[in-house]
């Protein structure tokens, strides 16, 4: 068993087809997730992009991307003047609700492949992988670049 070849064909399958799926409504998987992340509360660029585990010119691109669209808007941060928050736009706010609504139907239609003892556990076996012994990835000197 190749558990890295594992996850990562899982992941890039997966991701294939929320894009296509998402791709109707004018959105990426990045941006939906940056469109949920920004509902959350005055957040500013970096710190969605922590969030979403994006870098930063990925960032840049994805909310120039979402400004083109009407979907957000980069407005001053009342609480520090040189800081730029990302702002949800009512549009965006639609969007992010269909949005979600095709990201959940795809994930339901995933997890229905399994047999229904094995769905919670799989969730749940990765949700504490990710929140623990693969939270952070290790200092390696040509690492492999993150797909979102």
């Amino acid at each position: 068993m190749d558990l890295a070849f594992l996850l990562a064909h899982a992941s890039h399958v997966l991701s294939t087809e929320l894009t296509a799926e998402l791709a109707g409504l004018g959105i990426t998987p990045r941006g939906s997730c940056v469109l949920s992340a920004a509902l959350t509360g005055e957040k500013t660029q970096i710190q969605l992009a922590d969030t979403c585990g994006l870098d930063k010119t990925t960032m840049v691109v994805t909310v120039d991307e979402l400004e083109k669209a009407g979907l957000v808007e980069r407005q001053t941060s009342p609480v520090d003047r040189r800081a730029r928050i990302i702002v949800v736009t009512p549009q965006g706010r639609e969007v992010h609700a269909k949005a979600a609504d095709v990201v959940a139907r795809v994930y339901e239609d995933v997890l229905s492949s399994l047999p229904a003892d094995e769905r919670d556990g799989l969730v749940r076996g990765l949700s504490r992988l990710v929140e623990n012994r693969l939270s952070t990835p290790v200092a390696c000197q040509r690492a492999p670049r993150r797909r979102m």
